[in-house]
């Protein structure tokens, strides 16, 4: 797969403006600049998604509060400062550069690496050093069991998001399904969702198999599931084997009433690499430029910013988590437990609605499912969030 990124030298330029920001301010700082850390995929294979959910949103979001006059700190303005390192796709970089960050450098404030298992590798030093984390890419009830106080997770969980897809099945009369999922914390946490709402639901699971990472062939285990004809296929894929299951599915002719893939489904690169291809594909999703005015003010200065669209998940999650970070920055300044303080017992206004969490959990944001149509990804479930009707059964392989 081949995902757009910004290239690094755009990157660093991106971070420097956002920490000089201030000769575009309407007013300098008087004091030192808010310096936030964070880790981030540049390279290697997590960089595909953590260049189109994380960085660009973190670089846009400390430009706009610069040119703003800095953030507000209970009353006095002060410039964002990022320091930034690229993790390379790599865990032991991801936690030494943390423990950098943390440690020897003593950032003010954190931001989290992408997907569901840096988060967790990271978990225990932001409790060590205590930095409330904010994380838009991880999800998990295994992290949320760990009872870290400064971890708030702002994705629907597991058995939230794999519950609306069982309420959605059983409302079209579903029967059976086949399952594939990546052997990860993300995959094994969603299929365990999965696997109990479609009991409770009585949608029978007529396969189950899992895959490693970095897989390259999917085409005989598809063959298998085609030849049980299940009515729903459900792949709780990461990027690469989300491009990979529908490129291999259309190719064997595999078209059940409804084709779910996963992470990737809802990067808009998904749509501009398959075309018609896509229509009628679901995946985990949450909002899209329809879902309000603030969805639509946010994707409009993506867009103007990055000349390419945000995914219409984990990227207004992102750019929540900012919103709520800076709102209990302008209550609670820097000092980190206060600061954990007011974002664990308070609730914040966000493109994603409001949120609140309890034990760290985003409870205020349903669980959904989302479809590729005419060029746009519809929310379809629940009804009170839908920006249009769902296409069930899903349209033939164009």
């Amino acid at each position: 797969m081949s995902v757009p990124s910004l290239s690094r030298r755009a990157i660093l330029g991106a971070i420097a403006a956002a920490a000089f920001a201030p000769a575009i301010a309407p007013a300098f700082a008087q004091d030192a600049p808010v310096r936030i850390g964070y880790a981030i995929a540049r390279t290697g294979p997590w960089s595909a998604g953590a260049q189109v959910t994380q960085e660009p949103n973190y670089i846009m979001w400390a430009e706009q509060v610069n040119a703003r006059g800095g953030l507000s700190v209970k009353g006095k303005k002060r410039m964002v400062e990022l320091v930034a390192v690229d993790d390379r796709s790599d865990m032991e970089t991801v936690v030494r550069s943390y423990e950098r960050l943390m440690g020897s450098d003593k950032v003010d404030l954190i931001l989290p690496p992408w997907g569901t298992g840096a988060n967790f590798a990271v978990m225990p030093l932001a409790q060590k050093h205590g930095y409330p984390m904010l994380s838009p890419t991880a999800t998990g009830r295994k992290l949320l069991g760990m009872k870290n106080p400064y971890f708030f997770a702002l994705l629907q969980q597991p058995d939230r998001m794999m519950d609306a897809l069982a309420e959605f099945l059983a409302a079209r009369g579903a029967k059976t399904a086949a399952v594939i999922y990546v052997d990860e914390l993300f995959g094994l946490e969603q299929f365990a969702g999965l696997e109990a709402s479609l009991k409770q639901k009585n949608i029978q699971l007529v396969e189950k198999k899992s895959y490693p990472i970095g897989v390259k062939d999917l085409q005989p285990v598809l063959n298998d599931i085609k030849s049980k004809n299940p009515d729903a296929f459900i792949a709780l894929s990461y990027p690469p084997d989300t491009f990979l299951i529908t490129g291999q599915s259309r190719a064997i002719g595999f078209n059940p009433k409804l084709f779910y893939t996963a992470v990737g489904t809802a990067f808009p690169v998904y749509r501009d690499k398959f075309g018609p291809v896509a229509e009628g594909v679901m995946g985990l999703g949450t909002w899209n430029p329809k879902s309000s005015a603030a969805t639509k003010a946010y994707f409009d200065a993506h867009v103007a910013r990055w000349k390419k669209e945000p995914d219409r998940w984990a990227s207004a999650h992102a750019w929540a988590g900012l919103q709520i970070l800076e709102q209990a920055v302008a209550k609670a300044g820097v000092d980190r437990k206060a600061l954990r303080d007011t974002i664990a017992n308070s609730e914040f206004d966000t493109i994603i609605g409001k949120i609140r969490f309890r034990n760290g959990e985003n409870i205020s944001t349903p669980g959904a499912v989302s479809q590729w149509q005419s060029g746009e990804f519809e929310v379809v479930w629940p009804p009170q969030n839908a920006t249009g009707p769902a296409y069930y059964p899903k349209p033939a392989w164009k």
